[in-house]
C-alpha cells in the first residue's frame, strides 16, 4: 500500500516569544547575506542532533541574543507546518517570560520590541505568521 503523500524530511525550529511585563514581544530582523533578510522573526533555531526542543531554545537564544533561559520557564504555545523544496518545517513557538540577562543582537540586524497587536504590520516570514495569532491568546 503506498502512501497518500510522497515521503519528505522534516525539519524541526523553535522559536521563543520572550514576553516583557507590558506584553511587548522581541522581533529579530534577519541580516543580509541570509535566506529571507529584512523580516522580523521570533529568535530561536534548529535543533542539532540529540537535542531536545527546549536545549535547543536554550542553546539558540545564548548564541544570539547572549541571555539565559531555563527549560522550566519555556511555555509551548503553538506551531506552524510550512512545505519548503528541501524539506518540510515545523516550526515549535515557546512563549518565555523570565531570562537572565539583556537581549543583544549577536546574529540579527536588529532587535525590536513590539505590541503582538502590531506585529502583523512588520514583514515576517510565512511560517511565522500565524504564530502571530496564536500568541495574541497567550498575552
Amino acid at each position: 500500500m503506498s502512501l497518500p503523500f510522497p515521503q519528505t524530511t522534516l525539519r524541526l525550529i523553535v522559536a521563543a516569544a520572550l514576553a516583557k511585563p507590558d506584553g511587548h514581544i522581541l522581533l529579530q530582523k534577519r541580516p543580509q547575506g541570509k535566506a529571507m533578510a529584512g523580516l522580523w522573526e521570533f529568535p530561536g533555531g534548529k535543533l542539532e542532533p540529540g537535542e531536545t526542543p527546549e536545549s535547543a531554545l536554550v542553546r539558540e537564544l545564548q548564541e544570539e541574543l547572549g541571555i539565559l533561559v531555563r527549560p522550566e520557564d519555556m511555555t509551548a504555545i503553538a506551531f506552524a507546518s510550512e512545505a519548503q523544496a528541501e524539506a518540510h518545517m515545523l516550526l515549535l513557538l515557546y512563549l518565555i517570560h523570565d531570562w537572565q540577562g539583556e537581549p543583544q543582537a549577536l546574529e540579527a540586524e536588529a532587535l525590536l520590541w513590539v505590541d503582538a497587536s502590531n506585529m502583523a504590520d512588520l514583514p515576517m516570514p510565512p511560517a511565522d505568521i500565524p504564530l502571530v495569532d496564536a500568541l495574541k491568546k497567550w498575552i
